[in-house]
């Protein structure tokens, strides 16, 4: 006769489950910094595969620089996001330092933000024209003076007696950009002669910036802006990219925000601050639900109006758009790095 012990039942269940159990799912990466370098890409029918490497492979440089220091002992969010922003400054591809469009009187003029989420300490330039790095005259600005905005030759010269590196205006000319403004400037000829344009009009003229908004070991989000502005601009315009809540915002609690797009609709509307308020005031918990919500409540212009990137505690990246594209990318705790142009 043969016993059976009741008692190895739970067992032999137990056991029959783990072999048919699932792989638990792998956990998410947790993103520590995110760039954009524009919504204003190139059509992609437009774009050679050479040139779409030289963007991928600014925003990998860029990445990798912000990485390093976040990686590094003593290096914060606002080591990375100003160093993020540096390597698209110093490269010609963006709207930004050394790839900067010209005013209509054929000048450069810069601005920039930058923003730490722990005191919510801010600095911002406008309209430099001899300051490198913008991005670092904004941080200037914000641990060397009691202000927030300096903006024209005074917020050079701050700058520059704090150390940031001075160019001369010539630095920033580059071929592209001048032949940019001379095709808007003749279609203006045009138009007031009452004669059709020949020339086709530059794609997406308001969106050109740069941006980076990192997290750092300490669950310290900091974020930061940096652009030449639009192509042909008058008489001292001044965008989104340098105004604390329009163009930059970065809050611990909740995250951190950089945008891309008409400078003048992110002003009036407070995008990159109502992103944040409405991840502070819990009416959203997703951040990329957050940034759709604020886009989508935008007016419509041609062409679409922009994007922002954000990032919370997390470590949750959103990068969103309205139009064809936007140059981006993350890396995460583990240093995987992701990189994108077209939808």
């Amino acid at each position: 006769m043969t016993i059976f012990n009741y008692g190895l039942i739970p067992m032999f269940l137990s056991l029959a489950a783990t072999s048919v159990r699932a792989e638990p799912p792998a956990a998410r990466k947790k993103v520590v910094l995110v760039i954009h370098g524009g919504a204003g890409v190139r059509a992609s029918a437009k774009m050679t595969p050479e040139v779409k490497a030289r963007y991928e492979t600014a925003l990998r440089d860029s990445l990798k620089a912000g990485y390093a220091i976040l990686k590094s002992d003593r290096g914060t969010s606002l080591d990375a996001v100003e160093a993020a922003i540096k390597v698209l400054e110093d490269s010609p591809l963006f709207n930004a330092g050394k790839g900067a469009v010209f005013t209509h009187d054929g000048r450069n003029e810069l601005d920039a933000s930058i923003m730490e989420g722990k005191e919510k300490k801010a600095g911002a330039v406008a309209g430099v024209t001899r300051t490198k790095n913008p991005i670092s005259a904004a941080r200037a600005v914000m641990e060397k003076s009691p202000h927030v905005m300096m903006t024209g030759e005074g917020a050079d010269r701050f700058a520059i007696a704090s150390g940031v590196e001075e160019v001369s205006p010539v630095y920033f000319w580059t071929e592209q950009r001048w032949k940019a403004l001379n095709d808007v400037l003749r279609e203006e000829e045009l138009l007031k002669k009452g004669r059709k344009s020949e020339t086709a009009k530059p794609e997406h003229p308001y969106y050109g910036t740069v941006g980076a908004v990192a997290l750092d070991r300490h669950g310290n989000l900091a974020a930061g802006t940096s652009t030449g502005g639009m192509t042909n601009k008058r008489h001292g315009r001044i965008g989104d990219s340098p105004i604390i809540g329009a163009g930059t915002y970065a809050e611990n609690g909740a995250c951190g925000v950089s945008c891309t797009g008409h400078g003048e609709i992110f002003i009036r509307n407070a995008v990159a601050y109502d992103v944040v308020a409405l991840m502070k005031y819990g009416q959203e918990r997703s951040v990329v639900e957050a940034a759709k919500k604020v886009l989508a409540k935008l007016p419509t212009e041609e062409g679409g109006v922009g994007g922002l990137i954000a990032l919370d505690n997390q470590g949750n990246a959103a990068m969103e758009f309205d139009g064809d594209g936007m140059y981006r990318g993350t890396i995460t705790e583990q240093g995987e790095i992701d990189v994108a142009i077209f939808r």
